[in-house]
């Protein structure tokens, strides 16, 4: 994907100082045909045109089930269909203890959250947090830091050069399982206190905030001023399309001082690329701290795996100095080179941009339709922004200039004390989240069985995602909690709908 220089000028501009007017979302004069095209609807009355395809042309029409996260992009070609199942092939494969006599597939850990891809991402979807006592916890992990202590800290955040300071004994991030003779690094215990809320109409939700304790350290004390942040495996449909947004359409949605005055002051995040070695936007991540999917799969493999790519090449995955034993492990590395091959890794980028969006359910329905423009006449749209055209790339044929809904402005947003995890990444302070993409949230249950939501799946349902809202969004919850029982019925038929 290639960005326009404006990503760098905007890189420079969004540290501490206001987007130029120009790129302004409310300069109409100066918008183009397509902007227009994608300018929010006043029209509730039916369903737009090409709604029921969020994915464009790579949305597809299979029957929903199970599988319904795992297919690929409709228009793609019979070959590059065939390179999708070998990169399906990678994402499924599980991961052995090296040496082993399959050398393809060892280099596991030593430390690990998982043994695959598919372990967290269960049937390219959801992952949950741990349902009682001995209900596996694969799928959700902890990341962790702490405060700049020196002035090489220091140094380090402030060119981007790093999101966050490593937690010194544990790295990070958390690790509770490790390959034969050796310990996890720790077990994190998780306590709920339930709140209930009243709804307008005599209805009410029942919140359930977490509180997590590190237990059972394996390898010393930890830093008496770490940052823990909790999160859930996202789903992967659509990744490619929201990498193949062009820069300026994110950045143009950015108001950092919000100088429109709606209480919205979206801002992008700016990290390191490590395949350009420059300063980039931010794309992917629950807080935007990485620049592209490539990265994305490269530090999953690294960080969940401890297996070495071509841009992450720490053989022992998240091992630290002050964890000898782990560093002495044998790993899967031959003649100097990554335990994942560039092959291996282009195999599963080209499988994780190509996971399409599946189609819309009940666009025209009446009842959706309400809930629709209860949706936009709330503000849910001031940071869930619907629709995009995707940049033209002529390598990327299947994602290029797609007319797509995936209802996320990739900024990120102050959501409050209740989902501050209080972790800074990079210019995303410990209040700050990425919106998260819409498309496919109502079937979750579908695919995955369960319907956990937010960063670290307290919500047990839409609602209550919705009921967790502050900050920004404190607006728009509170016209959630005030409309009749019926129209809150609607809204969540919409959403279902995504």
């Amino acid at each position: 994907m290639k960005f326009s220089n404006l990503i760098v000028v905007v890189a420079v501009l969004s540290i501490g100082q206001s987007f130029a007017s120009d790129l302004s979302p409310n300069s109409t004069e100066r918008q183009t045909p397509e902007q227009r095209l994608v300018a929010p609807t006043l029209d509730f009355v039916r369903a737009e045109q090409y709604e029921n395809n969020p994915g464009g042309a790579t949305t597809h029409d299979r029957v929903i089930n199970a599988d319904a996260f795992s297919f690929p992009s409709r228009n793609m070609s019979f070959d590059r269909q065939l390179d999708f199942q070998i990169g399906n092939s990678i994402f499924t494969r599980l991961w052995v203890t090296a040496p082993s006599s399959t050398k393809t597939n060892d280099g596991l850990g030593p430390l690990f959250n998982a043994r695959g891809c598919q372990s967290c991402h269960v049937k390219d979807g959801r992952g949950h947090p741990p349902e009682g006592e001995h209900d596996d916890r694969v799928s959700m992990l902890f990341r962790l830091s702490i405060p700049p202590k020196t002035a090489e800290h220091r140094r380090l955040l402030s060119q981007k050069l790093v999101n966050s300071i490593n937690e010194p004994t544990y790295g990070g991030q958390l690790q509770d399982v490790s390959v034969p003779g050796l310990k996890p690094e720790a077990r994190v215990q998780i306590d709920y206190d339930e709140t209930e809320i009243a709804l307008n109409g005599g209805d009410v939700a029942v919140l359930r905030r977490p509180t997590y304790r590190i237990t059972d350290l394996s390898y010393g004390e930890i830093d008496e001023k770490v940052m823990i942040s909790p999160r859930i495996a996202p789903q992967m449909i659509g990744l490619g399309l929201l990498e193949s947004i062009d820069a300026n359409d994110i950045i143009r949605q950015a108001d950092p001082h919000d100088k429109n005055g709606d209480g919205i002051s979206g801002k992008a995040n700016v990290v390191w690329n490590s395949e350009t070695n420059s300063i980039a936007l931010g794309r992917f991540g629950l807080k935007a701290g990485v620049a592209t999917l490539n990265l994305q799969n490269q530090g999953a493999f690294n960080g969940d795996i401890g297996l070495s790519t071509p841009l992450v090449l720490n053989h022992h995955g998240d091992c630290t100095d002050n964890q000898p034993d782990c560093l002495k492990m044998p790993t899967g590395q031959e003649a100097n080179e990554p335990e994942i091959s560039q092959e291996l890794v282009s195999a599963l980028l080209h499988y994780t941009r190509n996971l399409a969006v599946p189609k819309r359910r009940g666009v025209s329905d009446p009842d959706v339709l309400e809930g629709k423009k209860l949706f936009y006449q709330s503000g849910c749209i001031g940071c869930h922004t619907p629709k995009y055209i995707t940049a033209t790339n002529d390598d990327l044929p299947e994602l290029s200039h797609q007319l797509i809904w995936p209802y996320t402005d990739m900024l990120l947003h102050d959501m409050g004390e209740g989902l501050a995890d209080n972790r800074p990444e990079s210019l995303a302070n410990g209040r700050e989240w990425r919106t998260p993409p819409l498309w496919g949230v109502g079937l979750t249950e579908v695919v995955n069985g369960h319907t956990y939501f937010l960063h670290d799946g307290r919500a047990r349902s839409i609602l209550e995602a919705i009921l967790w809202h502050g900050g920004e969004a404190e607006q728009a919850k509170d016209k959630v909690v005030q409309m009749t029982p019926d129209q809150r019925k609607k809204l969540l038929t919409f959403v279902n709908s995504l």
